[in-house]
């Protein structure tokens, strides 16, 4: 008889462990399937229901009942998570993710939330997703236990620290653990002092909030200097960081008039043209920028992230092209008459405004910025933009280009002789109506380049030209007229000054007050920081 009972005993052990699994999947989704069933009071019960499970599986399941998008069937009470279609709602199994139809909305209910639901929600999945093999999930678990500030959670995060390996992890777990520390009453004196040191050290807004927050409710007097310490450390840590923010923003405005102005310091010079259509050769790069762009998305989509790179030439040419036009067509017959030229080429930019306009409209053009323009990445506590970073770069190099064309080129020695003795140069030969012509369209052609940069920062219009002109003459002026050095150190200078008065004054003071010091700064030294060379001087 006993030997009877143990192969019946075998097989009924292994039946059980064959059945557990279907079992427990079968559990989990029977609790799926109570959430359209009982009213909106039960639904932070059926949650922590859900989540007792510790299966992720369930997360995709609570991320649509916080975003609206689970549904159940009216006729069946089936519990499905929905994308819109066309034709309605598709349905998708909330716990495997496979699409089962498409239903009319008027065949379905929405399951309801509220935000203390959705508190409740976010908790839970952050939960759920510590344990999570994908490195991204983790960090957004640990962020949003974080913010949710429930120091329940302490448990949770200690032990997933202690099995943590990804540094940057480990890192946003200890902040979150300090964090939640000092909300919790349960917590040592000795526990919140080691959490306010670590914010002390770490010294950034997120810190100052978190110390702030625990100042006004510290408990003890050895607590409460304690955050006082830490809030001044961490006040005075922000304070020299938000300077270098500054400088960083006023070098990134001064790399944009570096390259604005720099075409307009040889021009005005070489020539002594005051050219009030500069701003025009800027906005003609920018949209030269936009249609070779609008080619390759059509024709070659495929190298959309070299479409820089292949506009630069093209916004050189162009505005070049229109440059050389000018001078030829204008502004050869009225050398020596500045207030003349100023005139004609004011009627000259609101033409070719015009022409613009009319050819491609009147509302802005947006051009891309390539995937490696994109962004921002952290240098200590400076945030830098990958667009403005790389046009800062591309300003320099262009400077240091032309440096080389002027020193160390034929045609650079030329335009140095023309500038320094005009009568000299033209009596050794050089053809100085010509040096005059092409000195103004490698002026303009570096303009539309300026254009190409500007076109990652801005929309494209008819009016860009007019929003860096005056800047431009400001610049050019400040640093010394014709000298390419006084053009960055005053572009440069310009753009700092502007950005360190902005905060105090607001934006449009910000430059009323930069152009009231240059002023009286060119009434003390006319010829700017550098002494000036080319025509004025001889005159």
């Amino acid at each position: 008889m006993g030997k009877r009972i143990y192969p019946i005993v075998l097989c009924l052990f292994m039946a059980f462990v064959l059945v557990t699994p279907a079992h427990a999947s079968a559990t989990l989704e029977e609790a799926v399937q109570t959430l359209a069933t009982g009213k909106l009071k039960e639904r932070a019960t059926q949650i922590d229901q859900l989540a007792s499970f510790q299966d992720v599986r369930v997360v995709p399941v609570l991320e649509a009942l916080g975003a609206g998008t689970l549904f159940f069937r009216k006729s069946d009470k089936a519990v499905f998570r929905t994308a819109p279609t066309r034709d309605g709602l598709q349905l998708i199994e909330p716990l495997t993710g496979s699409v089962v139809a498409t239903e009319a909305k008027k065949n379905l209910r929405k399951i309801k939330v509220n935000n203390k639901l959705r508190r409740q929600l976010k908790a839970v999945i952050a939960d759920l997703t510590l344990a999570s093999a994908d490195e991204g999930m983790r960090l957004q678990a640990v962020n949003a236990l974080a913010k949710a500030g429930d120091h329940n959670a302490l448990p949770d995060l200690k032990a997933a620290l202690a099995k943590e390996q990804h540094e940057a992890i480990k890192t946003a777990l200890s902040e979150a653990i300090a964090a939640l520390t000092l909300k919790d009453p349960e917590a040592t004196e000795e526990e919140k002092l080691s959490a306010l040191i670590l914010f002390k050290e770490k010294g950034n807004q997120q810190a100052l909030a978190i110390v702030s927050a625990f100042a006004a409710q510290a408990s003890s007097p050895q607590e409460q200097a304690a955050a006082q310490s830490a809030l001044a450390s961490v006040e005075k840590t922000l304070a020299f960081w938000e300077a270098g923010q500054n400088i960083w923003y006023g070098l990134s405005l001064g790399s944009v008039l570096l390259l604005a102005a720099i075409g307009l310091a040889i021009t005005f010079g070489v020539m002594g043209v005051i050219n009030m259509a500069h701003g025009e050769m800027v906005m003609i790069g920018a949209y030269t920028t936009f249609v070779v762009q609008e080619l390759i998305r059509t024709s070659f989509p495929g190298a959309f992230e070299y479409s820089l790179a292949i506009a630069l030439p093209a916004a050189f040419f162009v505005p070049g092209v229109v440059g050389l036009a000018l001078e030829r067509s204008v502004i050869r017959f009225l050398y020596g008459r500045p207030l003349e030229t100023l005139l004609a080429t004011w009627g000259v930019s609101l033409m070719l405004q015009q022409a613009i306009r009319s050819i491609f409209g009147p509302t802005n053009q947006e051009v891309g910025n390539p995937e490696w323009m994109s962004g921002a990445f952290e240098l200590g506590g400076l945030t830098l933009t990958a667009n403005r970073f790389w046009i800062l770069v591309f300003a320099l190099f262009v400077f240091a280009v032309l440096l080389v064309v002027l020193k160390h080129t034929h045609f650079g020695l030329q335009m140095r002789a023309v500038t320094q003795n005009r009568g000299m140069a033209a009596s050794m030969g050089i053809r100085t109506p010509w040096v005059d012509a092409f000195t103004f369209a490698l002026g303009s052609g570096i303009a539309g380049i300026a254009g190409v940069a500007l076109s990652q920062i801005s929309n494209v219009s008819p009016n860009l030209g007019q929003l860096y002109i005056i800047d431009s003459f400001m610049v050019v002026v400040f640093g010394g007229v014709g000298n390419l050095w006084g053009t960055l150190v005053g572009a440069m200078s310009l753009g700092v000054a502007n950005k360190f008065l902005e905060p105090y004054s607001g934006a449009v003071l910000a430059k009323i007050l930069t152009l009231t010091a240059i002023i009286l700064f060119i009434q003390k030294k006319p010829r700017g920081l550098f002494a000036l060379k080319g025509r004025a001087v001889e005159a």
